[in-house]
């Protein structure tokens, strides 16, 4: 099977002020206007979107927002290195390395779908001390696209190169995350997805996941189930 973990709320809880800091360091420095007091939604949603709402906001042009997206990723990744704490180890949700030990002798792939951009949750993920469960060249990310729903196909394009040399099938990938967003984007692309009720919404908001969950310590099961129905993946 693949595996694509959401990282904030999901793996880590609570670890996104220095992120967000960075966000809007670069907006700054970018599009050169302050967004310090300016707030948009961001639960579940890509770097790049939160970014582009926040310059919107503040004021710029959407061309010139589009213009700026190339120079925005690095500028956010590079302010992102420089403010992430060398340990965010205390920030992992409970059960989360078990889980990951767990299933990683289990499945194909195990890597990350996020909103993150790449290289922040790359760095995000090694200062959790977690990072070396997720397959490297895997995944999808918000620099790979500023709209979510975009996110499982490339996923499963990078892991079929990978395994089968076409894209992985969508019977047997499973999307692991804690918003509605998350089951959006699964849903979106035809894929089985577990929500988590560990971040900011509770499990009533997440009854449009094939499962619903409470703790990381119970997602090895679930999966364990959905494999079980999955169809035979053809040889």
């Amino acid at each position: 099977m693949l595996l694509l973990f959401d990282i904030d709320g999901t793996l880590l809880l609570r670890a996104s002020r220095e992120h967000a800091d960075a966000v809007r360091a670069a907006v700054l420095e970018v599009f050169e206007v302050s967004v310090a007091d300016v707030h948009v939604e961001t639960a579940g949603r890509t770097d790049a979107a939160i970014a582009r709402d926040l310059a919107l906001a503040a004021g710029v042009p959407g061309a010139v927002v589009d213009e700026g997206s190339s120079a925005l990723i690095e500028a956010a990744c590079r302010h992102y290195d420089r403010l992430c704490p060398d340990d965010l180890t205390s920030f992992v949700a409970p059960g989360v390395p078990e889980m990951l030990a767990a299933l990683s002798a289990e499945v194909d792939v195990m890597t990350t779908l996020t909103g993150n951009f790449a290289p922040i949750a790359r760095r995000k993920l090694a200062a959790a001390g977690i990072g070396h469960h997720f397959h490297d060249g895997q995944g999808a990310y918000g620099s790979d696209h500023a709209d979510r729903n975009a996110l499982p196909a490339i996923a499963r394009a990078r892991a079929g190169r990978r395994a089968c040399g076409r894209a992985y099938p969508r019977e047997r990938t499973v999307v692991i995350g804690d918003t509605p967003l998350d089951i959006a984007c699964a849903r979106a692309d035809g894929v089985a997805v577990i929500a988590i009720a560990t971040g900011p919404f509770e499990a009533p908001s997440l009854a449009g996941a094939d499962v619903v969950v409470h703790a990381a310590d119970e997602l090895p099961a679930a999966i364990r189930s959905l494999r079980a129905a999955a169809p035979p993946q053809p040889t």
